[in-house]
């Protein structure tokens, strides 16, 4: 279809919406993908998600130098009474060795009495596990390491290849053809006479291009004549390894001005002429279903109307936008306590929650990747300091750009392994928009939501005398916030066994037995209340327990404590036991409900998500392929509050 040639005068948003129908409509934003080893990733575009193929560290370590020891060799040990260790009951280890078989905790060296004959003394006994990085400590097996439109960083390689991730799929960037017209411009270094310009402005347009993320190629110079430049045209844009065409100068009205007469008769021109200064002569084209940008020939007009058309272009096939921030001002969401006499440099996360602009911790741990692949910013914790109060004003050095964190859902509350699939669909459906996950426990959730410090939290707490889920805690400790609490599965709760479930573990009542340990999940955690619910039933005191007071905070790093053997038993959803080939143990069928607060559920992100569990098939279906849920009432409203 083709239309008589005309500078028009369409306003700013008009033009780009004809723009993006016109795009839609010819199909031209066709995204390509490759796989290439993660040493070349740097910098690219992840084209789909990418999990955990192994656990990080996948086997159990020192993390001091010392001896590793059975911990129950270490009992009764004190500087009245120290501990006779002979040779053969110990093993020297150093930071990062495997633990020898038998071993399940190592002392530091500094705290070991090296006696003549080999053997060594103790002043104080060493806990299950001290000092030993256990496997999964900092990556669980199938954890979602990267999601889709993720640029990929230097600290997201150590993620990938720490779990062994060798090759990742990316989007290969799009190919531009810059091409510059004009009789009078001339190459760098030629001889110049009256009347020539130096050809500059495809090196400046190829450089912005490279910076936003795309493979620009320059073209030879095109003189002013339009057989020229129809022949030019018709080569790039049947050239399948071009995306994208941008043609510098001859877009006004002038005698010598013949791009859109030309792009007319290979084409359609859907905009020529746009309510800007400069660069009101801009040329939106599309020729062979592909787009094509005339931009006029003054070099500021060409930048401001390539930034205007062109990196939202590019933008659209990399999904990566906005510029960087060097600091902002935030607030503790929960106290932090810090060392005094060292500076703590603390990795965050950050969300605008309302007015609030909400900094979180993602975790402490010296070798814990994964804490810098969540992270949003670093606060710098002083040496004078013993900690940050919550609610206190801090300095976030920022990591990304305001325009991304502004973009974040803060989510905090109980985990379950759905919010991976909700964060990776939300971040294809808006490259933007990210799902920041703290997990700690339903009641932190509510918490959370008391004090305005999140879009939604997700809880599982049943109330015993009701046998009601989260709303008889809602009217009790939210009575006061206008509420909606809308359910997002059915899940199955149970104890997780090694395959073939060796130590014939059938029930809670068997984690009385002096040969099973136990691993238990965070206080306030709804796994922690359900696990108590059955003890008490049972009878069974916590300190009949081996391993009660050993706490996770996630399903999966209680999963893998029990695939990794420093445990026999857990408490964890169905899901969880999959995803580590664990045999699963039913104990209960369970509600999970999301809780937004009336505040924040017109967010456009938190709407984002209700669309997202409610109608989307991907997400249901990839749910249901986890094991374990349930998804009839999800997106039902179960409770309002107002």
């Amino acid at each position: 279809m083709r239309r008589n040639i005309y500078v028009d005068n369409l306003p700013l948003e008009e033009a780009r919406q004809r723009w993006q129908i016109a795009l839609e409509e010819n199909g031209c934003i066709r995204a390509r993908e490759e796989l290439i080893p993660v040493d070349q990733a740097l910098g690219r575009i992840t084209a789909r998600a990418v999990y955990a193929p192994n656990s990080a560290p996948f086997y159990n370590s020192a993390a001091m130098d010392g001896i590793a020891v059975d911990f129950r060799d270490t009992i009764g040990a004190s500087e009245a009474r120290p501990r006779l260790l002979e040779a053969g009951r110990f093993t020297p280890v150093n930071t990062g060795n495997a633990l020898p078989e038998g071993c399940n905790a190592v002392i530091m060296i500094e705290d070991v009495h090296a006696l003549s004959d080999g053997a060594v003394e103790i002043i104080a006994p060493a806990p299950p596990w001290q000092h030993v990085r256990t496997i999964g400590e900092d990556i669980v097996i199938s954890e979602l390491l990267l999601p889709e439109n993720h640029v990929v960083r230097p600290i997201d390689l150590g993620a990938l290849l720490a779990t062994g991730v060798a090759e990742i799929m990316i989007k290969i960037p799009p190919a531009v053809a810059v091409i510059p017209t004009g009789s009078e411009i001339v190459q760098p270094g030629e001889q110049l006479k009256p009347g020539n310009i130096i050809e500059f402005n495809s090196r400046i347009l190829a450089g912005y291009l490279s910076q936003w993320g795309a493979q620009a190629h320059r073209q030879e110079i095109v003189r002013d004549d339009p057989e020229l430049l129809r022949r030019k045209l018709e080569a790039v844009t049947t050239n399948p390894a071009f995306d994208l065409v941008v043609i510098n100068a001859g877009a006004s009205a002038g005698s010598r001005d013949f791009t859109a007469q030309v792009l007319a008769q290979l084409g359609t021109v859907v905009v020529h002429g746009v309510n800007i200064k400069p660069g009101k002569p801009v040329i939106l084209a599309i020729v062979n279903n592909k787009p094509v940008i005339g931009l006029p020939g003054y070099p500021v007009s060409a930048v401001l109307t390539l930034r205007l058309f062109g990196k939202a272009l590019v933008d659209q096939w990399l999904g990566r936008d906005g510029d960087e921030e060097p600091a902002v001002t935030a607030l503790m969401s929960r106290p932090l306590p810090s060392k005094l006499g060292t500076i703590d440099f603390v990795r965050v996360k950050l969300g605008q929650v309302g007015e609030k602009l909400i900094a979180t911790p993602t975790g402490h741990g010296a070798g814990a990747v994964m804490t810098l692949v969540q992270a949003d910013g670093i606060l710098t914790v002083p040496a004078a300091s013993e900690g940050i109060a919550a609610g206190a004003e801090v300095q976030i050095d920022l990591l990304r750009t305001l325009k991304e964190i502004a973009n974040t859902l803060v989510f905090i509350g109980s985990h379950d392994n759905i919010l991976d699939v909700i964060a990776n669909l939300l971040h294809r459906r808006r490259p933007l928009t990210r799902l920041s996950s703290s997990h700690v426990g339903s009641m932190g959730g509510i918490m959370a939501i008391k004090r305005g410090e999140a879009h939604l939290a997700g809880s599982h707490l049943l109330d015993e005398a009701s046998g009601e889920y989260n709303v008889p805690f809602i009217k009790k400790i939210l009575a006061d916030v206008p509420l909606k609490l809308v359910n997002l599965a059915w899940r199955e709760q149970g104890l997780l066994v090694p395959k073939g479930n060796p130590k014939g573990i059938s029930g809670f009542a068997d984690l009385k037995r002096d040969d099973i340990s136990f691993i238990n999940r965070q206080r306030g955690a709804g796994t922690r209340i359900l696990t108590d619910l059955h003890l008490n039933k049972l009878g069974i005191a916590p300190e009949e327990v081996t391993g009660y007071h050993r706490e996770e905070y996630t399903h999966m790093t209680v999963a893998s404590a029990v695939a990794g053997g420093n445990a026999d038993t857990g408490l964890a959803i169905m899901a969880a036991a999959r995803a580590l080939d664990l045999d699963f143990i039913p104990v209960a069928r369970e509600r999970y409900d999301l809780i937004i607060p009336t505040a924040h559920a017109a967010d456009p992100k938190v709407e984002a998500v209700l669309e997202l569990i409610a109608d989307n098939r991907e997400f249901r279906d990839t749910v249901t392929g986890l094991g374990g849920y349930d998804l009839t009432d999800c997106g039902k409203l179960i409770y309002e509050q107002w």
